[in-house]
């Protein structure tokens, strides 16, 4: 989506401190296979009162009688013991333990799908199908978005102080789980073991199995320890206690619902329910809002695309009912990680506005405000959301890299006019490199300096580039930590940035908005090494030289190697491509032949492009309810898909060498 400005947001006051162990924090990150996917602690220079945040969960775990570990793990699942300067999650959640403020969670919304131009079936054989919200009148707001003013009945502490101070809130945390305690019939015992019925219902989970998932998560926290300096510089230690196992048989007090998981697809360390979006006809031969399909029999899996939804949770999962809406795969809840699926892997969703892309991928839509860059994502959403989408490349063997799980702001525009109304979720402030160490796949370099490809990946909390428009058109952002880097003509920060003539055309310049992918390059993403002068970097992108700040003290990217495209021999430049589609002889009768047409970036001979997959030309013909006339279209040009800019691209085989870089 193109990030709504509407949802206001808090302006830090401080920037983070520097982490200068997360190399090491994430090699050793590698060897986990997601559980307990507990990040490895960042070191940093800490706050004048470093230890007041670790006495505040001593304090509250003395005052309410609830073990001190316990209320660590908590909190660690919820925020990763973070207080946001003040600002809540994208559910309404305030300070470590993650208080629920329902003013907050319903704030105006701007659905994903809903906002911007884009097609997001990005089929030309049909009718474009820009959706448009039906948003559900206001009803009853969940108890899981009203802990904040319980907290302040059982503390007697004000609203805005459980928001503002991390200690009041840890204390808000912990007179809710000794209530829950109570109120399960419990005795507020010294034993961790004996509060995972408790800790179940601190998620406000409605179902059983969400609520255990959320406890297992807190007890796997338990067992393995964690460490880590919060975005406060405070130094936070959870000791490890390898041998604890909680009284499970607790949870039939909880009187919880069983989720319709029926049919579902997950993993089954996650809590997953059905919620299916519809496949039916209405109005005048239109149908909605997917196409069924046999895939992988019919079609290969390659890409799982990272989407945020720019609405609540309770309206997100009404739209993807609405059959004139769109649709996409899985859905997933910030407040504790609850999975929903709509459409059946085999099938194809309308979400990424790119059919191309549509029809070989999966989408996954998390609870989230792009530019909200403080309506934070909570630490169960993102291991969820992790586990999951290793389930899925395990399934359809899709490799664990960013030619492969792309956010939505990485799929390419299909055609020159589609460009501009591409959407830009989940934007810079999308936690890649975390992403990918709960995957099981840190970023780690994988060549040296002349190894001739870089892999970027800034220290997140530090790497702050400003941005601008997330309230109201040019004005500044919060500053926040990002996982992008700004791309630059020349190496200083004082040169234009570097020019993307898809989004501006006639050469004007690219800007800082926070929707403005033209100049960016997001963690993950591999690139071609073209030049480097003192701290500086220069990578092929677009068609250009673009530079960006690489200190040797502080890197900004870590050195790779790998496969690259460059043009053929004796060719000046060559066109890419936002689809890879077959050539006009393979389609056959009664299936119309779809463009080609390239992109407006030219590759000019020397340069060269990081290379994903290799694949032919291939076209889904679906645009019918009778599924009978659908057919898959294969040809025998074949394609290379490369790193083009922020977006991935496609060029074909006949047009590129590929080298080994560095050569």
């Amino acid at each position: 989506m193109r990030g709504s400005a509407s949802y206001g947001v808090a302006r830090r006051d401080a920037l983070r401190t520097r982490r200068t162990t997360r190399r090491a924090a994430t090699a050793a990150a590698a060897t986990a296979l997601l559980l307990p996917l507990v990040s490895a602690a960042p070191v940093a220079t800490a706050g004048a009162d470093a230890g007041s945040l670790q006495r505040a969960f001593a304090d509250a775990a003395a005052k309410y009688d609830v073990p001190q570990s316990v209320l660590l793990g908590v909190s660690y699942l919820e925020s990763r013991w973070d207080g946001h300067r003040g600002a809540p999650s994208v559910a309404g959640g305030y300070g470590p333990m993650h208080l629920t403020d329902a003013r907050a969670a319903l704030a105006k919304e701007a659905p994903h799908h809903s906002e911007g131009t884009e097609d997001a079936r990005g089929d030309s054989s049909r009718a474009r199908k820009t959706a448009e919200a039906k948003l559900p009148d206001a009803s009853e707001v969940p108890a899981r978005l009203k802990t904040l003013s319980k907290a302040a009945r059982l503390t007697g502490l004000p609203a805005r102080e459980l928001r503002e101070n991390a200690a009041a809130n840890i204390a808000g945390g912990a007179a809710l789980l000794a209530d829950q305690q109570r109120r399960l019939g419990l005795e507020a015992s010294a034993d961790p073991a004996d509060w995972y019925a408790a800790v179940a219902r601190y998620s406000g989970a409605s179902d059983a199995k969400s609520a255990t998932v959320f406890a297992d998560q807190v007890y796997d926290t338990l067992r393995s320890g964690a460490s880590r300096t919060t975005d406060a510089g405070q130094r936070v230690t959870l000791a490890k206690s390898p041998g604890l196992s909680p009284d499970r048989a607790q949870t039939r007090a909880l009187g919880l619902r069983k989720a319709p998981s029926e049919g579902t697809e997950c993993p089954s360390s996650v809590s997953c329910e059905s919620v299916p979006a519809p496949y039916q006809e209405f109005g005048d031969g239109d149908y909605g809002n997917h196409d069924l399909a046999d895939r992988p029999e019919d079609q290969s899996v390659d890409y799982i695309v990272i989407h945020d939804t720019e609405a609540t949770w309770e309206t997100t999962l009404k739209l993807v009912q609405d059959p004139t809406y769109v649709s996409w795969h899985y859905s997933l809840r910030s407040s504790d990680g609850l999975i929903a699926q709509h459409v059946r892997t085999k099938d194809v969703g309308w979400h990424a506005g790119n059919w191309y892309i549509n029809s070989r991928s999966i989408g996954l839509e998390h609870e989230g405000f792009l530019v909200a860059p403080d309506a934070w994502y909570t630490e169960a959403m993102y291991r969820t959301s992790a586990r999951l989408v290793r389930y899925l490349a395990h399934k359809y063997d899709i490799p664990l890299d960013r030619q492969h799980i792309l956010g939505h702001d990485n799929v390419p525009g299909t055609t020159t006019a589609s460009i501009k109304g591409m959407h830009t979720d989940p934007g810079p402030y999308w936690d890649w490199d975390h992403y990918f160490a709960l995957l099981g796949r840190p970023l780690t370099p994988t060549g040296g300096p002349r190894g001739g490809l870089v892999t970027i990946d800034p220290e997140y909390d530090t790497n702050q580039p400003q941005y601008t428009g997330c309230e109201k058109a040019g004005q500044p952002c919060a500053a926040h930590g990002s996982g992008a880097v700004r791309l630059y003509s020349a190496p200083s920060e004082d040169a234009p940035l570097v020019k993307d003539e898809g989004l501006h055309p006639g050469g004007a310049a690219s800007t800082t908005g926070v929707n403005d992918t033209g100049a960016r390059a997001s963690t993950g993403q591999q690139f071609a090494v073209a030049d480097r002068k003192g701290d500086w970097t220069a990578i092929w992108y677009l068609g250009q030289k673009a530079w960006f700040h690489n200190p040797g003290d502080e890197p900004t990217a870590l050195n790779a190697r790998g496969w690259v495209a460059t043009p053929k021999e004796g060719r000046a430049e060559i066109p890419v491509y936002g689809r890879a589609y077959p050539e006009k002889e393979a389609y056959p009768a009664g299936v119309p032949v779809q463009a080609v047409s390239p992109l407006p970036y030219a590759l000019k001979a020397g340069q060269r492009y990081a290379v994903g997959d290799r694949t032919r030309g291939e076209y889904f013909y679906a645009p019918t309810f009778d599924t009978s006339k659908h057919a898959v279209v294969r040809g025998k040009d074949v394609y290379y898909e490369i790193q083009v800019g922020h977006r991935v691209g496609y060029v074909r085989a006949a047009d590129v060498d590929i080298r080994w870089s560095g050569r």
